[in-house]
């Protein structure tokens, strides 16, 4: 019998902590089953008085990987919905079309009009690539049907001189070598990049065996979703404020997204927007310090009670 590597360990071990949250597995087929979205969601009979919560990941990981320090402790307060994003984990699609981040918002808008009860009106979180999702859903959906919205660690005014800028600190040529690392010395950077206080040393076989089981699948999908984003380009899109309320939640040290373009970003979004910064951190606030990272949405989300974490 094979032995297991260390990331097929780490991601059993995460998907238990899924399922410890009371979450259940599901696949959920959209567009006549063309589409086929995979799913971590609240139980069919969990009960109606909880508000339902949407998650959505960033670029990398699937969802598993990126939300399992926040599924514990919002589950006890919210009916969770999260989803992997077109191309990642289970989800994908042959339907034609644009790989843009409006695509994928326009998947998760279905999803949750599948899963959520009739009439609800749910609040949805993104990080990084998941909060350009996030703000498409918000303004797909209006505040008829998304109530608040979070967007973390998100450069929603990203151009081409931003990509510049991380390629310089990536030492890089191409995004895609950024973000879609194919050697133990590509996947080290990215986590040198991502997070505030990496460890101080990976082996190279663990390093090799994270890109195989995380980075392997789908890079030419994913490809397309790198050059598909329509950030910065302003022929395709136009930042506007949401008429939601907004949190932007950002790691003060981050080096895929500076901490100067959270205010940016802030200011962009209008009055209905409010930043917080999470010190010590990087581009994984979520992962880097959880509580303080969970303490910011329950206060966002439910401001009138006092959370127990």
């Amino acid at each position: 019998m094979p032995t297991l590597g260390i990331a097929a360990l780490l991601d059993g071990y995460f998907r238990r902590r899924f399922a410890a949250a009371g979450l259940v597995e599901a696949s959920v087929p959209l567009d006549g089953g063309a589409t086929t979205v995979h799913c971590w969601r609240f139980p069919p009979e969990a009960d109606g008085v909880r508000p339902v919560l949407v998650l959505l990941h960033g670029f990398g990981p699937p969802a598993t990987w990126q939300w399992r320090g926040q599924v514990g402790p919002l589950s006890r307060r919210f009916r969770l919905v999260v989803p992997d994003l077109l191309f990642f984990g289970g989800s994908g699609t042959t339907a034609e079309g644009a790989r843009t981040e409006a695509h994928q918002a326009e998947a998760v808008a279905k999803l949750v009009a599948a899963v959520a009860p009739p009439g609800a009106r749910v609040s949805v979180a993104g990080t990084s690539y998941g909060g350009f999702v996030a703000y498409h859903v918000a303004r797909l959906l209006g505040p008829a049907a998304v109530e608040r919205v979070v967007i973390a660690s998100s450069d929603l005014l990203k151009a081409d001189a931003d990509d510049r800028a991380l390629l310089r600190r990536g030492g890089a040529e191409r995004v895609e070598d950024v973000m879609l690392p194919r050697s133990p010395e590509q996947m080290r950077r990215l986590l040198q990049l991502a997070y505030h206080r990496p460890r101080r040393f990976t082996p190279g076989f663990v390093l090799r065996d994270l890109v195989q089981y995380l980075y392997s699948d789908r890079v030419e999908e994913k490809k397309e979703l790198i050059k598909g984003i329509t950030l910065g380009n302003k022929e395709k899109f136009q930042l506007t404020p949401l008429p939601q309320e907004v949190l932007v939640l950002w790691g003060e040290h981050d080096q895929i997204f500076p901490i100067e373009k959270a205010f940016e970003v802030a200011r962009k979004l209008g009055a209905n927007a409010r930043l917080e910064v999470l010190k010590n951190t990087g581009h994984m606030p979520q992962e880097e310090d959880p509580k303080r990272f969970n303490e910011a949405i329950l206060n966002f989300l439910l401001p009138a009670s006092k959370s127990s974490l």
